[in-house]
């Protein structure tokens, strides 16, 4: 073996690596099950406290715990429990706003057919507008619609139509930019721990959040399709304030005293902050610079600040911008430890300490913290003026027409660009006109952004926001900005809920099912090889479970439990390789070669079948990956990363142990058989080609009785591909389904109703289409109050059962009904909940179509080119279309028969184009063996040599699908209901994969092949 050196080095590296990036892993579980001890002993609050307060500490290696979270491997939704949600913001609605609402009946009739075609078109909206634009009548112009006052520089009468939707487009890019801003800040500011918020690479305008471990997706919903609300405050000066704050941290104490509600948390002193103008040369106070001790003081201060937090209960937890009696100019009153605003808030809106202020006060939080990242979260509390009657802001955000951040050639910082119509124009001189040396807070779903000093009145509705901005800051001040006209607000057109509990069991089901399936494969190795050969090829799987890992972890991937499929799956598939090594060893020892020469000559003769088998492999995952969403992607990711690291590990790493162990005189001996398989397939001598016809017609009669059961019966299609909503629910006992099936279909008429049993007989799966192509945004909310009071009224829930306990999950403690705990597994109510849009579901029904058609071509083509015949390139598809006929007829047959869901859904089409994978492996492994055999027995009848290229590989045929039928076998027994359709789509796969092989792929190429020789010699 050449380059053993390097092989060496860059295992001891990667494994380095591995190592590094698992450790993040096992540093967070560590903390995590501290945190958990807490939870228990002391309860949510000293839990939350204790995970803040370490949260910036450094654990390892430099980095804080909150750094290490973010390297850790991440889980899915399906393993950790939280909600995933698709959000589209309408286009429609934003033509409509940037047309100024216009009434012409042709703009209306274009925008109404673009919607229609839109339920079932991929193509952009703007597209599908324009074409029903002008196919109302050819010569309208649509910049006779969009020429309003905001749009006016852009788009003049004489703008043509294609110059139109290029402003429009750009604007609408805008419009969905605005929306994801003002998303990601609404989440960040939620809590929850490691979101993930993405624009997803599609031209409908969709942003997905990923946010974990949520246990109120009512409110989530509520936070996420609310409209932008952008406003600019009046504010109070500190100075006018600062008597009363003495008066109600004076009042606040004196209450304490006399209700004994003295707080005993353990606090640190917040030192007051040096009074220091602002530099700002334009009159806008900067950010500011000023640093604060973090919470974690030293504990010879603890007495002393029990002794202020007495005295000074409102100032031990808002740190007041004073200092030796003079305030700091301003509107913000002070700052708070993150974990301290919420007590400040409650001090705050007490009824006596309100009264102590002006009617006209309100108080509201920065949203960026003033502290450094590493550094425990500071906010700033502003004083905001309530000048309207009516409690609303002089000036809201949809008069912006443009913001832009800018850079300041003279003072070499960062600035804002605003530009506002001609109404906000008047307001804003009025404005900035009478707060002339005070600041106007700009506001944000009511939290402050910015608050610049007005330096003088500001005609013509331009302003200029300079400060100490840094770059980053300024672009995020002009996004805030441009946010406050987001004509439409996002709807939630795809959304998945899974309760931590039911995370918790696949989790459980997952990994039982990858240590039986780990457990099998390993005991198979050695019974069929030997105890030696079966190690090695153990040590290779084990490394590269290891190695799997690691990249996942360095790639920050997420986890599924179709990646754990995925995983295992890889188990499997990577014996292929091994297999295929030790079939060649063999048959060179029965040449009469030694075992050093053996081995050398096993693994060059197997590179070519093992390289050709994982590309075409490889090549279904990366179609995978490029069309799959969610788990789909992850079960992609982790096949993809797998086959890599499984060729490494199966062709290199074992190389190595060979290489080293080989020269002992002991290991001559080798003989990679054991009793059990000494004569498996030993001298098999079977007619294949002859047999071919029976094969013919078998398959023929298999197609056209799938044909018929698809034609007639159909196919169930999940959510994924018809829209709907999906809600898995658990009872304390079991239900009678056929009861609740008809009650439920009676109350969700003229609509589509499911009701199937999930796993256990209390466990149910309710599917319903019910209303999906409703807007409105309370349809979520009536639809969970009309299931919980159906169920209810079955008495499938007990009388204590409230709707919240049955959203959001309820547990039965000593005889009392509570709300469930995320570390209870022992919880009822909806488990998981699913929706997904007719949008959507249009657009992964099509992608799934294109993926499959995508993966058949790509297959055939890499055959084409590396073979260098179209004969096995069409034999290979015509199989690979056979097998995916057989899944989707046995789909067909037996949706209404099996104990377990099978559904046409995203995990389906993951199915197929895994067992369109598999299939092609064991074609293009036997293609590799007859191209051999061509080039060394040239004179020999094609009929013989593919005969004999069956025959030899036979053993490596069965030995390859009996380890990966174990492998899914373990999983569809152990792995959970969640996967078992998938699982059984994958077993029958399988079976017709090696089926079609023999008798279809091969037969086909050989029949293609002779018939194209018979024509040749007629032509001569």
């Amino acid at each position: 073996m050449q380059n053993k050196g390097f092989v060496k080095l860059f295992s001891v590296l990667l494994a380095l690596v591995c190592i590094f990036y698992l450790s993040f892993t096992a540093v967070t579980n560590y903390y995590s099950d501290k945190a958990e001890e807490i939870l228990k002993q002391e309860g949510n609050d000293a839990y939350a406290e204790y995970l803040d307060s370490i949260s910036h500490e450094k654990v390892w290696f430099g980095y804080t715990l909150k750094q290490c979270r973010e390297k850790e491997i991440n889980l899915g939704l399906d393993l950790k429990g939280g909600m995933n949600v698709t959000l589209e913001v309408s286009i429609a609605d934003i033509l409509e706003v940037l047309s100024d609402h216009n009434s012409s009946p042709i703009f209306k009739q274009a925008l109404q057919q673009a919607k229609e075609r839109q339920l079932k078109s991929q193509e952009s909206f703007l597209v599908l507008f324009k074409e029903e634009f002008e196919k109302i009548d050819p010569n309208a112009q649509l910049s006779t619609i969009f020429s309003t006052f905001n749009l006016k520089d852009k788009i003049q009468l004489t703008t043509s139509n294609d110059e139109v939707i290029k402003v429009l487009s750009a604007e609408v890019e805008s419009a969905i930019d605005n929306s994801f801003n003002v998303i990601r800040n609404r989440i960040d500011r939620f809590g929850v721990v490691q979101p993930n918020i993405q624009r997803l690479g599609d031209a409908q305008g969709r942003i997905m959040v990923e946010l974990p471990g949520i246990k109120e997706p009512e409110r989530v919903r509520k936070l996420l399709q609310g409209s932008a609300n952008l406003e600019f405050w009046e504010t109070y000066e500190l100075s006018e304030l600062m008597p009363m704050f003495i008066n109600a941290n004076g009042l606040i104490k004196s209450m304490s005293i006399e209700e004994g509600t003295d707080n005993a948390e353990e606090i640190a002193e917040v030192e007051p902050l040096k009074n220091e103008e602002p530099t700002d040369s334009l009159g806008i106070e900067e950010l500011l610079s000023d640093t604060i001790n973090n919470k974690e003081a030293e504990k010879t201060d603890k007495e002393l600040y029990e002794e202020f937090k007495k005295e000074n209960p409102l100032f031990a937890v808002l740190n007041i911008y004073s200092n030796g009696g003079q305030v700091r100019p301003g509107p913000a009153v002070g700052a708070a430890l993150a974990t301290d605003t919420a007590k400040v808030n409650s001090y705050l809106q007490m009824k006596q300490v309100k009264d102590l202020f002006p009617r006209d006060l309100s108080l509201k939080w920065t949203v960026k913290s003033i502290a450094d990242e590493n550094s425990t979260e500071v906010f700033e509390l502003v004083a905001i003026k309530v000048t309207n009657r009516e409690g609303r802001a002089p000036l809201e955000g949809d008069v912006i027409t443009d913001a832009n951040a800018d850079f300041d050639q003279y003072s070499s910082a960062s600035k804002v660009n605003m530009r506002m119509n001609a109404e906000g124009s008047k307001v804003w001189a009025r404005l900035t006109k009478e707060n002339v040396g005070k600041s106007i807070a700009i506001v944000l779903d009511d939290y402050v952004y910015s608050y610049p000093r007005v330096n003088g009145e500001i005609t013509g509705g331009s302003s200029e926001i300079s400060g100490q901005f840094t770059q980053t800051e300024a672009k995020d001040l002009a996004n805030v900005l441009k946010s406050g006209k987001m004509p439409a607000p996002a709807r939630i057109v795809q959304e998945d809920v899974v309760g931590p509990s039911l995370g918790q069991t696949a989790i459980n089901d997952g990994m039982i099912s990858f240590i039986i399936a780990f457990i099998l494969v390993l005991i198979y190795m050695m019974l069929n090889y030997g105890i030696l050969p079966g190690l090695i090829v153990d040590f290779a799987l084990i490394v590269n479970v290891f190695f799997l890992m690691g990249i996942l972890a360095s790639f920050q991937a997420v986890l599924t439990l179709p990646g754990i499929a995925g995983i295992v799956l890889t188990l499997g598939m990577a014996v292929d390789a091994n297999v295929l090594i030790y079939e060649r060893i063999k048959e060179e020892k029965l040449a009469g070669k030694n075992i050093k020469k053996a081995i050398t000559d096993g693994y060059k003769g197997a590179y070519s079948a093992i390289i050709d088998s994982n590309v075409t492999t490889l090549l279904t995952g990366i179609i995978l990956f490029i069309f799959g969403t969610g788990p789909i992607k992850g079960f992609a990711t982790t096949l993809i990363i797998g086959i890599i690291t499984s060729l490494f590990t199966s062709t290199l790493i074992t190389r190595l142990i060979f290489d080293r162990i080989c020269a002992r005189e002991k290991m001559q001996k080798l003989t990679f058989t054991t009793v059990i398989t000494k004569k498996w397939f030993k001298d098999t001598n079977f007619d294949f080609i002859k047999a071919r016809k029976f094969g013919y017609i078998f398959s023929g009669i298999l197609m056209l009785v799938m044909i018929i059961s698809l034609c007639t019966r159909g196919l169930k299609q999940g959510i994924d591909f018809s829209g709907g909503r999906n809600y898995v629910i658990r009872f304390e006992q079991p239900v009678d389904i056929d009861e609740v099936r008809e009650t439920l279909s009676n109350v969700f008429t003229e609509s589509q109703v499911s009701v199937i049993t999930m796993g256990e007989d209390n466990q149910i799966r309710f599917s319903t289409n019910y209303l999906i192509n409703s807007t409105d945004e309370n349809v979520d909310e009536q639809i969970e109050g009309m299931l919980f009071e159906t169920l209810k009224s079955l008495n499938c829930l007990a009388p204590e059962v409230t709707k919240q306990m049955f959203l959001e999950r309820y547990s039965v403690k000593d005889g009392q009904y509570v709300l469930a705990t995320a570390d209870n597994e022992d919880n009822f109510g909806i488990q998981s909940s699913q929706k997904v849009g007719p949008t959507v579901a249009n657009d992964i029904k099509v992608s799934a179509i294109w993926a499959v058609l995508f993966s058949m071509i790509v297959i055939g083509l890499y055959i084409l080119i590396r073979f260098r015949n179209l004969s096995f390139s069409l034999g290979a598809v015509i199989a690979l279309v056979h097998d995916t006929l057989f899944i989707l007829g046995v789909y067909s047959l037996f949706y209404t028969i099996m104990p377990f869901s099978l559904e046409i859904d995203q995990t389906f089409i993951a199915a197929i184009l895994t067992v369109v994978g598999y299939s092609i492996n064991d074609t293009v492994v036997i293609f590799d063996r007859i191209r051999e055999n061509l080039g060394l027995f040239q004179k020999r009848e094609s009929k013989d040599l593919i005969n004999m290229s069956l025959n030899t590989t036979l053993v490596r045929t069965f030995s390859t699908s009996l380890s990966t039928g174990i492998v899914l076998l373990a999983m569809f027994i152990f792995g959970g209901e969640t996967i078992r359709g998938f699982l059984f789509a994958m077993l029958a796969g399988i079976v017709v994969g090696v089926y079609s092989t023999l008798f279809v792929a091969v037969p086909l190429t050989y029949d293609i092949q002779t018939r194209k020789e018979k024509k040749a010699l007629k032509a001569k």
